[in-house]
């Protein structure tokens, strides 16, 4: 998994009746975009994520792609 600060992370539920947890990436602590990643969630809680199986990544457009 490859991040960079400004990506989000959507970390699916495991379990009927608890929600999906979307944060936004502010800090990259390993090297060439591996994880730890420093993350805000939507409730303003923040903390260093080793993501699993259970999480997917969604890349913030690029330049090029926000002008399309």
């Amino acid at each position: 998994m490859r991040a960079e600060v400004g990506d989000h992370l959507h970390i699916h539920s495991r379990a009927i009746g608890i929600v999906d947890r979307e944060g936004e990436v502010l800090e990259v602590h390993g090297g060439g975009g591996q994880p730890p990643y420093l993350v805000r969630f939507e409730d303003g809680h923040q903390t260093l994520i080793f993501p699993g199986p259970d999480c997917t990544v969604r890349h913030r457009p690029t330049q090029d792609q926000s002008l399309s």
